[in-house]
């Protein structure tokens, strides 16, 4: 089925020509016991999550977390180690016509420096027996139409993002797989992506987006998926995650060292964010307040800390991230469900 787009390349905005459209061939992403081994290393550690279609998901961590490796796994680029990763429960190399199916954006260094943008793109949409007309559509769409005679090598890192999307784009996929898409555009363009995915999300689209930028996520995606080390540490509509992290307190001291050791006897979960910061999880100033008095803890600042998708996210996956001392019972992590 064919999706119907109004684009103006100067303002890079998209209208729905027909809202009610919704596909007929959307299918969740569903990802089971996903483990990825290079040798000693474990990139991606028994990984569970469903991406469904009609939600765009945010997949979420720090450098190194194995976002990519799972994507790849995905995209049959890595054969796991053990489990399963499924589009519309098959495996990718097991679809037929999968670039009607599944769209991808991995990188965007993966073009010939000599080849045309337009050329590039006919080329791809032979292999995919896509209509020539279609290639029009996707430069128009993602606001190349101008520079579709110009040779890649000469393109930005914002452009080749946007050639690579349309690459991505050229079969109607219903599934799109995008890593770090907003990298290199501008803040003009970012503003587009976000309205254009959440625009394909309202058609029954399955979206997957791996990205860096916590608060443009927390505009743009219903679902998250946060992973560190490999592992999952949560995942569910956004909503629900940042409600389970509670206020915490930002405290700025030159006795941090000490003042670990006392939250740690307190049974309070903090992280160290840098050598005379610590963020407290859990409490108010009226609870911190009063133990920082007691213990004569210099303090230079004290401030409360919300619960938005950047706070949730260091809470699961920050440097020196510190869970509650155990009390004779099991230690709950930072931000665990309560």
């Amino acid at each position: 089925m064919r999706s119907s787009w109004i684009v103006s390349n100067s303002t890079l905005s998209s209208q729905v020509v027909d809202p009610s459209i919704k596909r007929a061939d959307a299918v969740p992403i569903e990802v089971r016991g996903l483990s990825k081994r290079f040798g000693a290393v474990e990139a991606v550690a028994d990984l569970d999550f469903t991406v469904a279609p009609g939600r765009i998901t945010g997949f979420l961590g720090p450098n190194g977390a194995g976002k990519t490796t799972t994507l790849r796994m995905l995209l049959g680029l890595v054969r796991p180690t053990s489990g399963t990763a499924l589009i519309g429960g098959q495996r990718y190399r097991d679809i037929v016509d999968p670039l009607r199916r599944v769209g991808a954006l991995l990188e965007a260094t993966s073009f010939h420096p000599a080849r045309r943008a337009r050329d590039h793109l006919r080329m791809c949409a032979l292999g995919a027996h896509v209509e020539r007309a279609r290639v029009e559509e996707v430069l128009e769409v993602v606001g190349l139409k101008d520079s579709a005679r110009r040779r890649v090598g000469g393109f930005s890192l914002g452009m080749r993002q946007r050639l690579g999307l349309a690459t991505a784009l050229l079969g109607d996929p219903a599934v799109l797989i995008l890593d770090e898409p907003a990298n290199g555009l501008d803040p003009q363009g970012i503003a587009w992506l976000r309205q254009f995915l959440r625009y394909l999300a309202r058609q029954g689209h399955t979206v997957l987006v791996s990205s860096h930028l916590l608060a443009e996520m927390a505009q743009t995606v219903d679902d998250v998926v946060i992973i560190a080390g490999g592992r999952a540490r949560a995942s569910g509509p956004l909503s629900d995650l940042t409600g389970r992290v509670h206020l915490a307190m930002r405290v700025r001291t030159p006795e941090a060292d000490r003042l670990q050791g006392i939250l740690h006897a307190a049974h309070l979960a903090y992280r160290r964010l840098a050598q005379d910061v610590v963020v407290v999880d859990g409490v108010s100033a009226e609870q911190l307040g009063p133990l920082l008095a007691r213990s004569q803890i210099v303090t230079y600042e004290l401030v409360s800390q919300g619960t938005d998708l950047e706070a949730v996210f260091l809470s699961l996956t920050g440097p020196g991230v510190h869970p509650p001392a155990a009390t004779g019972g099991t230690a709950r992590g930072v931000g665990a469900p309560r």
